[in-house]
């Protein structure tokens, strides 16, 4: 179906130039931290869920830059959709079926990214989006929420002080 849609309406190039910061992306939420001390399940759907809780990170801090990030965010996602894609086929999604598990994916992401947005403000509750988001209400080793936590909260504010060229490079830390 990705493919289809890129033949009709055009691949876009430059989508490309945006594998490191998704590799780093990636890279981020496969470190043993979030599955050892945060209790994350490290199965596809565990996994699925720290990619776009890592990625629903670095699009809140590119929205925050503002218009220059706006076509760069927009390809991120293009590459977490097809990397998603590639990802069900292996998994032996048949394609009559894969193109609306990925459109339930990108609905997850985009509640991650309200969820988030709400939960990083002064007084919201992160660790209630995290309970919903990421340990999907599975009962947790004592700490481990807070272990989520307090990582997803130190990478946001590490984000905070990247500025675009760094990020599209994949410096996110």
């Amino acid at each position: 179906m990705v493919t289809l849609l890129k033949r009709m309406l055009g691949a876009r190039d430059d989508a490309g130039g945006l594998a490191p910061l998704y590799a780093a992306i990636v890279a981020v939420a496969r470190r043993p931290h979030w599955y050892v001390e945060g209790a994350v399940a490290d199965t596809f759907d565990g996994r699925f869920d720290m990619v776009s809780s890592v990625l629903a990170l670095v699009l809140l801090r590119l929205e925050s830059l503002g218009a220059p990030a706006r076509g760069p965010s927009a390809r991120l996602t293009e590459l977490f959709v097809s990397d998603m894609d590639g990802q069900l086929r292996q998994r032996g999604i048949g394609d009559l079926v894969v193109g609306k598990h990925v459109g339930r994916m990108m609905s997850q992401l985009g509640g991650r990214l309200a969820a988030y947005r709400a939960g990083l403000a002064p007084d919201g509750d992160l660790a209630g989006a995290i309970d919903r988001n990421i340990h999907r209400g599975a009962t947790v080793p004592p700490g481990a929420s807070a272990h989520v936590e307090g990582q997803l909260r130190r990478f946001a504010a590490s984000l905070d002080s990247h500025g675009l060229p760094a990020l599209l490079a994949g410096d996110i830390g």
